[in-house]
């Protein structure tokens, strides 16, 4: 290559590196100027209380004599919203109240890791900051079962019974055979670089409940994707799945007090393994046949909240009509 066929390389390339730096650049600003304007243009739906320093989004609905208290699963970005559905049902028979934790929704990012103590304290004190009355019911989706597990057994007076939405606990590690989920680091940069937002262009489904049309709103579907705009995978949220496996270390001897009435919600169509082992068998195993229990079985997914809300409402009104009482 001769000299001036080097120099007009070197030039060329030089331009295209430029000019993808200037893209980079007119896109960050672009997503920050963007989160900056939707923050201010979609307040938060309930109320923002102090916790650790920080602010905690909590949401109510409803004025009945229960208070279920909803918990989302890992990486729902805005939990308020993705409940919707079942929130509306719930709350025509109960006092319903979705604690968004750090890293999710309208709540803010923490600095503090994401252990189960951590995270069970910081849902208490929210709880009691917003004043809602203890006892609850809590009703954990996915991951939040490990920690409603803890709760249960730390604060025994605090929790009247729990409703598992096909939720996580910590012996199905071992049950299973199967090793604890991490996500890589570099995950927690989605957000803030604006990544989450080019994605949610690009492919915006990905993002949303899969639902029939109606079940949500279109204000509530672009309310939601601003959220997955914002937060995406984010920091906290990439360190609560990297500390998975310790929080499981933590709880896998606890189990429910055996008093405390126990509904569980999962998949009627789970796969079974080589060993004839699915969530349903699973889940028999923890609560040992005990007669203030229930496990109930679904058409639908992992997130039945998005489809079998009415059905699950009308169980969960019923499972409390016959069990409340106990710890009352």
């Amino acid at each position: 290559m001769n000299t001036k066929k080097k120099i007009r390389f070197w030039v060329i390339t030089r331009n295209v590196f430029l000019f993808i730096v200037a893209v980079v650049l007119i896109w960050f600003v672009f997503h920050h100027s963007m989160t900056a304007y939707e923050q201010k243009k979609y307040p938060p739906l309930g109320q923002l209380v102090e916790v650790d320093g920080k602010k905690m989004h909590v949401y109510t609905k409803g004025d009945g004599e229960n208070t279920i208290v909803l918990l989302s699963g890992l990486g729902t970005a805005a939990p308020v919203l993705d409940f919707e559905p079942l929130i509306n049902e719930l709350a025509k028979n109960n006092k319903v109240v979705i604690v968004e934790s750090f890293g999710y929704g309208w709540s803010d990012i923490t600095k503090k890791e994401r252990t189960v103590e951590n995270i069970v304290e910081e849902i208490r004190t929210a709880l009691k900051a917003a004043n809602i009355e203890a006892p609850y019911i809590l009703m954990p989706h996915s991951i939040s079962g490990i920690y409603s597990l803890y709760y249960a057994n730390t604060y025994p007076d605090e929790v009247k019974a729990v409703i598992g939405i096909d939720f996580t606990l910590p012996q199905a590690l071992e049950y299973f055979g199967e090793s604890a989920p991490t996500m890589p680091e570099y995950l927690s940069y989605v957000a803030p670089t604006g990544i989450a937002r080019l994605a949610l262009y690009m492919i915006p489904d990905n993002f949303l409940p899969i639902a029939e049309k109606g079940t949500y709103s279109v204000e509530n579907l672009n309310l939601t994707k601003a959220i997955s705009g914002w937060k995406g995978y984010n920091k906290n949220i990439v360190d609560e799945a990297n500390e998975i496996k310790n929080n499981v270390q933590k709880t896998v001897d606890l189990t429910f007090p055996a008093d405390m009435p126990v509904l569980i919600f999962t998949p009627e169509k789970d796969k079974l393994n080589e060993d004839g082992k699915s969530k349903l068998t699973f889940y028999h195993t923890q609560l040992n046949n005990r007669s203030s229990s229930k496990i109930t079985t679904l058409k639908g997914h992992h997130y039945l909240h998005w489809t079998r809300y009415k059905e699950m409402s009308k169980q969960v009104n019923e499972f409390i009509e016959t069990f409340a009482w106990e710890k009352e």
